[in-house]
Parts: C-alpha cells; sequence; structure tokens
C-alpha cells in the first residue's frame, strides 16, 4: 500500500504525518527534545510550513540555523503567497541538506508541488514533503537516537514510518538511498510493517494475505532449517572434541534454541493476528465509508460557507466605501464654502496687487540704479585690494632685495681682507726677490754701472725669474691674473653705481609723488564709504522720494571719476616697482665699494 502516495489514502496518510510531528520524535511527552510551537494537527495547519521548519532546525541546528528560522513567516495566515514562499524556502534547503551534507541526492518524483500545498493544502504533496522531512532525520548524524525513538511509537505510526522508508528505498537511486542506510532497525520494527494493516479497499486487503501467507511460508521453511541445524549442532556436540570447541558450540546451539524459540512464537503470533486483522480490515472498510459520506456533507456546508463568507465580504467593501463617499461629500461642501470665501478674498487681492505692481515697477528701475552702483563700487574695492596687495609683494621683494644687498656687503668685505692679505704677501715677495737680486750680484762683483746689471732690465728680470722657486713664481702669477680682474670687476662697479644712482633719483621722486597721491586717495575712500553707507540707509528708508536715489547716484559717479584717477595712480606705483628695487640695490652697492684701484706694472712689480 503506497501511503501519502494514492489520492483514497492521503488524509489519513497526512494524519499520521501530523501525528508523527506531534509524537516523541519531534514532540514527545515523555522525551521533551524538539518542540513546534505552531499547530499541526491538520493538513491545513501543515501547509505554512512553520511547523516543518521548526523541526528541521532541530533535526540539525548546525544547517537549519536560527537565521534560516528567521527567515520563515511566522504568521502567513490566509495568504497562500506566504506559504508557498516558506515551501519554496524550506523545500530548496532541504534538497541542499540531502546532497550536500547527506550525500544522497533527491529524485525529481519525490519533490513535492509546493505551490498545490500552499493553495490547496494538497495532502499527497505534503506526504512528500513530509517524507523528505522523514528521510534526513534517519540519514543525520542523530539517526540512531531517532532510529530508537520511532521504535517507542505505537504500531499504527511506526507502520506509516516504514512504508514512506521503503518507498524511498524502492524510489531513490541506489547511492542515494540504499537498505543499508536504515539496516538500524531491528527485526521487530520491520516486523511491524507486516503486523500492522490499514488497507482500504478489498484488492489491498488480499494482497496483504498474500504476502502474509507468503511470510509465513518462509518462516516455516527458515524453522525447517534452524531444526536440521540444530540437529547437526548435537550430533556434533556428542563428538569428541576440545573444550574450546565445545564451549563455542554450546553458546551457538544455546543462541540458535533461543531464536528457534522466538520464531515459533513469532509464527503463532502472525497466525493468530491474521484472523484480527481481517476483522479489523472490514471495520475499517466502514469507517472510511461513513468518512467519505461525512467528508462530502462538510466540503458542501464549506462551500456554502465560503460563499457567504465572500458575500459578506463584498458588503462589507461596499459600505466602507458608502463611508468613504459620505465623507468626501461633506469635505466638497465645505470646500465649496471655503471657494466662496477664497473668490472675494482673490478679487480684494487683486485691487492691491495693482497698486503694488506700480510700486514695485517704481522700486525695481531704483534698484536698477543702485545695482549699477553696487556693482561700480564693489569693482572699484576690488582694484584698492588689488593694489594693496601688489603693494605688500613689492615690500616683500624690497626685504628680499636688502637681505641680498648686505650678502654682498658680506662678501665685498671678505674680498677686501683677502685683497689686504694679498698685499702684504706682495710686500714680502718683494723684500724677498730683492734679497735674492742683491745676493746673486754680490758674489760676481759686477758694477752697478753696468747697464747690463740694471734691475729694470729684461736680463735681470728673467734671472730673477730663474732664481724665484716655482711655487713663488705660481703664487706670483695667479696675484697678477687676481690683480687683473679686481681692476675689471671694480670698473663694472662704478658704471652700474651710476646707472642706479640715476634710478634712484628718479624712484624718489616717484615714491614721493605716489605717497602723496595714496594718502588723498585714501582720504577720497572713506568719503566716498561714507557717501555709501547714506545711499543704503536712503535706499532702506521707505518714505524717500523716488527722486532722492538719482540725486545720490550723480554724486557717487563724480566721486567713482575720482576713484578710478586714484586707481590709476596706484596701479602706476605698482608697476614702479622695479625703480624701488634697483634704488635699494645702489644703496647698497655704492656703501660697499671702495675707490682705490689695483694695478700691476709691466715689469710684475705691484703699484
Amino acid at each position: 500500500m503506497k501511503l501519502l502516495l494514492t489520492s483514497k489514502s492521503a488524509k489519513r496518510g497526512v494524519a499520521r504525518w501530523s501525528e508523527v510531528l506531534t509524537l516523541p520524535l519531534f514532540l514527545s511527552p515523555q522525551l521533551q527534545t524538539f518542540h513546534v510551537p505552531s499547530p499541526c494537527a491538520s493538513p491545513q495547519d501543515l501547509s505554512s510550513g512553520l511547523a516543518v521548519a521548526y523541526v528541521l532546525n532541530q533535526i540539525d541546528s548546525s544547517w537549519f540555523t536560527e537565521a534560516w528560522l528567521q527567515g520563515i513567516s511566522d504568521d502567513p495566515g490566509h495568504n497562500w503567497r506566504l506559504k508557498v514562499g516558506n515551501l519554496k524556502t524550506i523545500l530548496q534547503s532541504l534538497v541542499e541538506y540531502s546532497q550536500d551534507v547527506l550525500g544522497h541526492p533527491v529524485s525529481e518524483q519525490h519533490l513535492p508541488d509546493v505551490s498545490l500545498i500552499g493553495k490547496f493544502s494538497d495532502s499527497a504533496e505534503l506526504g512528500k514533503l513530509l517524507q523528505l522531512v522523514l528521510g534526513c532525520a534517519i540519514s543525520c548524524e542523530k539517526k540512531q537516537e531517532h532510529i530508537q525513538r520511532i521504535m517507542t511509537l505505537e504500531e499504527s505510526v511506526q507502520q506509516v514510518v516504514m512504508e514512506a522508508i521503503q518507498e524511498l528505498m524502492t524510489k531513490d537511486t541506489p547511492d542515494s538511498l540504499s537498505p543499508e542506510t536504515y539496516g538500524n532497525f531491528d527485526s521487530q520494527s520491520r516486523r511491524y510493517y507486516f503486523l500492522s494493516e490499514e488497507a482500504e479497499e478489498g484488492d489491498e486487503l488480499q494482497q496483504r494475505c498474500l504476502d502474509l501467507e507468503r511470510q509465513l511460508a518462509l518462516l516455516t521453511e527458515e524453522k525447517q532449517s534452524m531444526a536440521q541445524e540444530n540437529v547437526m549442532l548435537r550430533e556434533r556436540v556428542g563428538r569428541p572434541e576440545g573444550e574450546g570447541a565445545m564451549g563455542l558450540t554450546a553458546k551457538k546451539l544455546l543462541l540458535l534454541q533461543s531464536q528457534l524459540e522466538q520464531l515459533q512464537e513469532e509464527n503463532f503470533r502472525l497466525e493468530s493476528s491474521r484472523e484480527d486483522d481481517h476483522l479489523r480490515c472490514v471495520e475499517l472498510e466502514r469507517e472510511v465509508t461513513e468518512l467519505q459520506q461525512r467528508n462530502q456533507a462538510l466540503t458542501s456546508l464549506a462551500q456554502e460557507a465560503q460563499a457567504l463568507k465572500d458575500e459578506m465580504d463584498e458588503l462589507r467593501q461596499s459600505s466602507e466605501r458608502a463611508g468613504q463617499l459620505e465623507a468626501t461629500l461633506s469635505g466638497c461642501r465645505r470646500r465649496l464654502g471655503e471657494l466662496r470665501e477664497l473668490r472675494r478674498q482673490v478679487r480684494q487681492l487683486e485691487e492691491r496687487n495693482a497698486g503694488h505692481a506700480e510700486r514695485t515697477r517704481q522700486l525695481e528701475e531704483e534698484l536698477r540704479r543702485a545695482s549699477s552702483l553696487r556693482t561700480q563700487l564693489e569693482a572699484q574695492r576690488r582694484q584698492v585690494q588689488e593694489l594693496q596687495s601688489q603693494r605688500q609683494e613689492e615690500a616683500m621683494k624690497a626685504e628680499k632685495w636688502l637681505f641680498e644687498c648686505r650678502n654682498l656687503e658680506e662678501k665685498y668685505e671678505s674680498v677686501t681682507k683677502e685683497k689686504e692679505r694679498l698685499l702684504t704677501e706682495r710686500d714680502s715677495l718683494r723684500e724677498a726677490n730683492e734679497e735674492l737680486r742683491c745676493a746673486q750680484l754680490q758674489p760676481r762683483g759686477l758694477s752697478p754701472a753696468d747697464p747690463s746689471l740694471d734691475p729694470t732690465s729684461p736680463a735681470v728680470e728673467n734671472l730673477a725669474a730663474e732664481i724665484l722657486p716655482t711655487e713663488l713664481r705660481e703664487t706670483l702669477l695667479r696675484l697678477q691674473l687676481e690683480n687683473k680682474r679686481l681692476c675689471q670687476q671694480e670698473a663694472a662697479d662704478r658704471e652700474r653705481q651710476e646707472e642706479l644712482q640715476l634710478h634712484l633719483e628718479e624712484a624718489n621722486r616717484a615714491r614721493h609723488r605716489l605717497e602723496t597721491q595714496h594718502r588723498l586717495n585714501q582720504q577720497q575712500l572713506s568719503e566716498l564709504r561714507a557717501q555709501v553707507e547714506d545711499l543704503q540707509k536712503a535706499l532702506q528708508d521707505p518714505g524717500v522720494k523716488s527722486e532722492d536715489p538719482t540725486l545720490l547716484k550723480r554724486k557717487l559717479e563724480e566721486h567713482l571719476l575720482t576713484d578710478e584717477v586714484s586707481a590709476g595712480t596706484l596701479w602706476s606705483f605698482a608697476t614702479d616697482g622695479r625703480t624701488v628695487k634697483l634704488w635699494l640695490a645702489s644703496s647698497s652697492v655704492g656703501r660697499d665699494l671702495h675707490p682705490r684701484k689695483i694695478s700691476l706694472l709691466p715689469g710684475g712689480e705691484w703699484n
């Protein structure tokens, strides 16, 4: 019998599946291991998927985590879309768990249609879903615990569980579900499948009877084989063998005897239960007929109730819509009265607006004139700020030139000291040269009247050059070159000093002129700012006449012309910054230059 998969036994199968969920496997009163807060007494309760989600969370909380459980809608109510969403999430997680964790891929024929479960609470599809849950329960890490709990159930529930397991074993692939996967059920739990008979049709009852007869024949044959083996073992016991072999044989004999007794009891039990099962099948057929009639009556009543409920919903919606329309009508009446009042106010405002428009036009003309004046004033103010910034830059450049001039003074002092040192060295070399000449001439006894002995003659100079050491000759040549370079530099500095002196005079005259002009511009700028403030106050005064801004504008234009002239003068002052720099440089160089000139005679002597 294919329970939960046939249309005739679907309702009873779902009832037993719900019983499985509420019994020891999940909510056993004796073993409070799993807790399902939602009801699960009918297919409608199970169609929401909430109870199944809690069961999966208790089966393997590492996969079906609390976060996953929170993704299941707690109260879908009569919204079948939420139910279908919950069932899709549960089915996807079940398939992934079977493939990734258990290594049992789920075939297409075992996948339920969640749309039918969510919309119509279809019992057959719900049975498929619960069958997958059962497969996960007996294949997870805690499968031994779940199998032991199944053993404690009553026979009717065990029959449903066994049939579902056998269906998975027969329809799944050998790799996914094999008999070894569920081999932990002992012989007692397997025999319950044949003891509980709840067939609904005559053909199924006959098939069950035939199965029982075949099982009885198999047990009889097994009994005979066990008896023969028992005889053989007794014969072996009579043979002379070792003590260890006799002990082993005795133990095996006792085991076989106990098994034989169990088989005899089982055979008697099967024979006695056969008649009971037949009577029970007849009674169940009668109950099924009554339940079908009752189900038809309840179905008709449910359809009538649903029709009445739909009609009540339509009437309720119509009543709500009528109330809304009445509220809208009262609001429209109130708004109509407000509209009349608003029209009267609009006429008054239009009359006032005409007067304000003329006043606004006059004020806009005055505002345009004032804006043009303000723009000119802002432009002049920006020019003044730019000139001030340029003046500051020129002052910084002047400071830089002063710093460079001080550096030149220090260099000039160092050159002067070097020149004095060279002069001293020249005097010492001159004395040494004279001493060497005297020392060379005295041994030869040359006459001083001889023209060839003139110290200034070329022969004497060549002789002195030969007598001088190499180091002194090099020093002398270096000093001569340095003297020439200093003479050239002094001539260039003198020319530069004259040029800078001219620029200095021009810069002084321009500076005095610009300072005077700047003071005048500052005074005019202060007066102009005061007049602008007066103009702003006059524009802000509401009682001023329209002719006042025109007069103020005329005065402001006259002062702006003067301010433009001042700005041009300041700009020329900024462009004359180069003259100021030249003046500063010339003054510093003029203080540093020395009037003394250094020259070298043709004979190599210092002047």
